[in-house]
């Protein structure tokens, strides 16, 4: 049995690490040419004084072999605050280890301990193996909902409508 990893949140020290996974998960998504993250980036977003996101690192002998990165969200129907998982992630050669289900479990902890009413991610279309992992633990798909997104441009006109 595959010992558990060594979960911590990340600091500006795993700035590299961090960006090494991230690259590994747009590549595993197939979309890399939407990553635009940088060292200075991810310093100013994650680390600094007025942050909203958090990141943590899984170490398995001393490699990182996945992460996850969350913030606060807030359901206006439940009057509460919730946490949003916005992306977990484990190396290739290092699945089927339980490292995963430990970032899972490891971040609804977190929004257990913190009183959040939710806990709530998603997961692309086609990733049928996560869709089943996360089953398997009760989580239920919103299946009526759809994503609306603005990026870019598109952000900046809507920003500049009257």
């Amino acid at each position: 049995m595959t010992p558990p990893p060594d979960i911590r949140p990340a600091t500006r020290a795993d700035i590299p690490v961090l960006l090494e996974l991230i690259h590994g998960l747009a590549e595993y998504e197939r979309l890399t040419h939407l990553v635009t993250a940088d060292a200075r980036r991810l310093e100013e977003e994650l680390f600094a004084p007025q942050s909203r996101a958090e990141a943590v690192l899984a170490f398995a002998g001393g490699t990182a072999v996945g992460f996850a990165v969350y913030f606060q969200n807030f359901s206006t129907f439940l009057g509460r605050r919730g946490l949003y998982l916005e992306d977990l992630f484990v190396r290739l050669e290092h699945r089927k280890r339980g490292y995963g289900r430990a970032l899972l479990l490891h971040v609804a902890r977190i929004a257990h301990a913190r009183g959040c009413g939710r806990f709530e991610w998603m997961a692309l279309d086609w990733n049928e193996p996560a869709i089943r992992f996360y089953k398997s633990l009760g989580a239920v798909e919103m299946a009526e909902w759809r994503l609306f997104r603005v990026t870019g441009d598109a952000l900046e006109r809507l920003a500049a409508l009257e």
